[in-house]
């Protein structure tokens, strides 16, 4: 038997300016999930909760909450962006051009526009990553920005193993 590695993710050499990661996994957002994160975030818009409230806005229906929105596409970005990451710096430019419903199916891709070293962690690297979320029909319910700290191949943390492996 042949084991092989997984997946090890990006190192700051790994990056390079223009370059764009489509990120392979779609996911569609339940009803459950927007009630978790307006109730685990305190968010009390009826908005996202209150259907009768809802059906009578614009929208007709319950709006997913932006807190999930951010954090979900930005999730789905981390095989391919922040796997090896020392730190996230920060989301600039946060823009919601579209709204998300329950039932909606969430893709991603990231581009890289900047890259850079640390002039003060010789182990790591920043790169900003331009970063978009579109529904089913390609349509856009989110974009930013993201610079993250990232460590440079065999600066970092070691990882463990994969788990029992059979003998």
């Amino acid at each position: 038997m042949t084991v092989r590695a997984g997946w090890v993710g990006r190192f700051f050499e790994d990056f390079e300016i223009g370059d764009v990661y489509e990120h392979g996994l779609g996911r569609t957002v339940t009803q459950a999930d927007n009630i978790w994160i307006t109730l685990l975030t305190q968010n009390t818009a009826r908005v996202h909760f209150d259907a009768h409230y809802a059906a009578q806005t614009e929208f007709g229906r319950p709006l997913v909450n932006s807190a999930f929105t951010v954090a979900l596409v930005t999730g789905q970005s981390v095989s391919d962006v922040s796997y090896n990451v020392m730190a996230n710096l920060g989301w600039d430019e946060v823009r919601l051009p579209n709204p998300l419903f329950e039932a909606d199916t969430v893709y991603s891709w990231s581009e890289v526009v900047a890259k850079r070293e640390s002039r003060s962690r010789p182990e790591v690297g920043i790169v900003t990553v331009r970063t978009t979320g579109t529904n089913q029909d390609g349509v856009p319910v989110i974009t930013f920005s993201r610079t993250v700290m990232v460590y440079r191949r065999g600066m970092g943390p070691t990882p463990g193993p994969g788990g029992a492996r059979p003998s």
